[in-house]
């Protein structure tokens, strides 16, 4: 296995479209924060506004990502782009507004380009050998956690050091500059010859709904996330430490990811995908369970990289998995629906987290977190285990974990079992 298979002008463009897609969402949460806290009420006012685009995400995922055509989605993904570019592009030029009004943008900005996600992903896929689905899967990886290690401090930088409004306006520029990489790129991808009109309703509803349990886990996966981001500033104050090193201590975080995700990618690993996401995320438990329970901060950083170190393969197995129970015409809903359950999880952990500060001790918080992603975890690894029993009909998709999958077990004489992806 090597990632010389994933390298090509193709796939450097899609990486560009990828970055100015997906920094505005990675930059938008803090951006919205500093934006208006120089109001009265502001970091309340900028909690709501976060909460806004949140939901937009959430609810624009599913929706906008089950209306993609795998042959044109191009247009369904450019429109989707231009209306997350007009909703940073209004809370940037309009930051005085009342808050309604910020927020009605804030829904825009992240409702329009939920689907970019699922469809770019889709879209890389199709740009590789089908031996190569890892590889491609763990550069995005890559690519993602490096963005998300890069944005918290383009923000701050920007936002104390210029403008409160920059961000916003840089981050309307970014997906909009998107849209125009897309025209280098190919118009969609390939599906499996079903009828456009077919693969749309009821029938795409029961064909998504057979992967709930990779939504489940997947929404565990970020919890853990949520927990290190919402309750590690609090956790440095119980411990006596300066706040000032949350923001280091998640890149690092971020940081370790990323070559989580690049080591994923070397090689070929044994077992199950449903066998592989259990260990990785009990992994991720215990790992953020030190984090709460050490009191040093070098100690905490350890924890926090290993469990960012885990966090890479445990989203690259969701991934794999849908690959694995979804035709390819519903894989781009499929990975929309799986980015509205992850951020469902967060947004679960985060409210757990908050309504537990006042009462109990960050740490507390932290471990009430890891026992929620726990049940998660055991919730969808049930659930995957029992569509694994069953036998599939003549035709039709694989249950979770068949061997006949294209990431099935490993075959007999250690060759790679994901060379049919």
């Amino acid at each position: 296995m090597s990632y010389r298979d994933v390298v090509s002008r193709r796939v450097l463009t899609w990486a560009l479209v990828a970055v100015g897609a997906r920094m505005p969402v990675a930059m938008a949460p803090l951006a919205l924060v500093f934006l208006v806290r120089e109001r009265p009420g502001g970091y309340s006012l900028g909690a709501a506004l976060a909460a806004a685009y949140v939901i937009g995400e959430i609810v624009g995922a599913p929706v906008l990502g089950m209306r993609l055509d795998p042959a044109r989605a191009r247009p369904h993904l450019a429109a989707g782009l231009v209306a997350g570019a007009a909703g940073f592009a209004g809370l940037g030029a309009l930051s005085g507004a009342p808050g309604p009004v910020l927020a009605a943008f804030a829904f825009l900005a992240g409702a329009g380009p939920a689907a970019a996600p699922g469809g770019l992903r889709t879209l890389l896929t199709s740009l590789v050998p089908g031996h190569a689905a890892t590889q491609a899967l763990s550069l995005e990886s890559m690519l993602t956690f490096g963005v998300w290690a890069v944005s918290p401090a383009a923000v701050t930088g920007l936002a104390l050091g210029v403008d409160a409004r920059l961000p916003l306006l840089l981050q309307a520029v970014l997906m909009a500059s998107s849209v125009v990489g897309l025209w280098f790129l190919p118009a969609g991808w390939a599906a499996d010859g079903r009828d456009g009109q077919e693969e749309r309703g009821a029938s795409r509803l029961r064909v998504l709904a057979r992967a709930w349990p990779v939504y489940v886990t997947g929404a565990a996966s970020l919890s853990l996330l949520a927990l290190a981001e919402l309750v590690l500033p609090a956790l440095l104050e119980q411990r006596g430490i300066g706040v000032g090193w949350a923001g280091p201590l998640l890149t690092a975080m971020s940081v370790a990811s990323a070559a989580g995700a690049f080591v994923y990618g070397l090689r070929s690993w044994p077992g199950r995908l449903s066998t592989r996401s259990l260990v990785l995320m009990a992994g991720m438990s215990v790992a953020v369970t030190l984090v709460a329970l050490i009191p040093a901060a070098p100690g905490m950083a350890a924890a926090l990289a290993l469990a960012g170190l885990l966090q890479s393969g445990a989203m690259l197995t969701r991934n794999l998995s849908l690959r694995e129970v979804l035709p390819p015409h519903a894989l781009a809903a499929g990975y929309s629906v799986m980015y509205a359950a992850v951020g469902a999880g967060y947004a679960a952990t985060g409210s757990l987290a908050g309504a537990l500060l006042p009462h109990a001790a960050p740490s507390t918080a932290i471990l009430a977190g890891v026992a929620l992603t726990l049940l998660l975890t055991s919730v969808g690894w049930w659930g995957e285990t029992r569509a694994g029993r069953s036998a599939p009909d003549a035709g039709a998709v694989l249950p979770l974990g068949a061997a006949g999958g294209p990431e099935g077990a490993p075959v007999r004489g250690g060759r790679d079992p994901e060379r049919r992806l």
